[in-house]
């Protein structure tokens, strides 16, 4: 695809005013092409929607659930910047590509050394706010990770052996922190709520002081204890594999403050922490070309495994300081 003449046509046909620079790729996203429009009428971030992510059978049903849930979140003033709604529509399509407009928000998403316990309190806090606008007394409909590790390390073994040797040498911790995850959903008290799915700190943009969400594509109903306990231990470091635990303790009390406490059994739940299996899965498929696009996108696959297992074996060293911690 022509990318300069994709977005001079975007431009036209969606009366967005005529490109005035050209449309500048930004950095930050795994799954997806994020890029900066200048045109006469202001600026627009468009996404360009991953083309193998668009053949899943319930892509466009998902895609509309999270549209909805965005408007809900709008309407219950939660910060976040909105799909454009142009011709009726969020989710456009030029070219069989599939894209969301957005306007352009200045602001900045942190870096992992730049997060502080200030920073997870505002985080822990607007989670809590999220969940709090409409829940369901009933099991959210959160999915086993059934992954046949066995058979990707096989598949590495001659299809890429960039990641066949980690593979092979954590094949039995996969399947110990597979069924600990398991085991730990069977667990969750039976409550549903809109959950962001992915408001780490590259989603949350910061302008003046305050968060703003980004990326809301995969809103969805799911559990409230999952999500926070997950997204606390991103915000305190658990994804770079460096805990600080005023942080986690932060972000815990501020979404209890704002939500009420969940009276969590850690223990039961920690296996939670493990859901990194699933993105783990998802780029083994992209690394041996199983569910991949292009070779940028298999080679980002291979790093994302590396990085991905790193945090896998990480968190299982921290267990018992983890639940030391989270019980004091």
């Amino acid at each position: 695809m022509d990318k300069n003449n994709f977005f001079h046509g975007i431009a036209e046909e969606l009366s967005l005013g005529a490109l005035t620079a050209p449309a500048e790729r930004v950095t930050g996203g795994y799954l997806h092409e994020m890029y900066k429009l200048e045109t006469a009428s202001g600026k627009y971030a468009v996404k360009l929607l991953n083309p193998v992510i668009m053949k899943r059978p319930d892509v466009f049903e998902n895609y509309r659930r999270a549209e909805l849930l965005e408007k809900e979140l709008c309407e219950n003033k939660i910060p976040v910047v909105p799909a454009m709604e142009i011709n009726g529509c969020k989710m456009q399509c030029k070219d069989s590509q599939y894209f969301y407009v957005f306007h352009w928000i200045e602001g900045k998403a942190l870096a992992w050394d730049e997060i502080k316990a200030e920073h997870c309190r505002e985080a822990g806090a607007l989670l809590a706010r999220i969940h709090k606008i409409r829940q369901v007394k009933e099991p959210s409909d959160i999915k086993e990770i059934c992954a046949d590790w066995d058979f990707y390390v096989t598949a590495a073994d001659t299809e890429c052996r960039e990641i066949a040797g980690k593979l092979e040498k954590n094949r039995d911790l996969l399947y110990y922190c597979q069924e600990q995850y398991n085991s730990a959903l069977r667990l969750l008290p039976p409550v549903s709520c809109i959950c962001d799915g992915d408001m780490d700190c590259k989603n949350v943009l910061w302008t003046d002081g305050k968060p703003v969400i980004i990326d809301l594509e995969c809103l969805d109903y799911g559990n409230p204890l999952s999500e926070m306990f997950q997204l606390g231990l991103s915000w305190s470091g658990g994804t770079v594999c460096s805990m600080n635990y005023e942080s986690l303790n932060a972000f815990i009390s501020a979404y209890k403050k704002e939500y009420g406490d969940l009276n969590p059994n850690w223990n039961a739940i920690y296996g939670i922490g493990f859901s990194w299996l699933d993105w783990l899965e998802y780029n083994v498929k992209r690394a041996l070309r199983i569910e991949c696009g292009s070779e940028e996108e298999r080679e980002l696959g291979i790093g994302q495994v590396h990085e991905t297992l790193q945090r896998i074996i990480y968190y299982h060293t921290i267990k018992d300081e983890l639940l030391k911690q989270l019980s004091n």
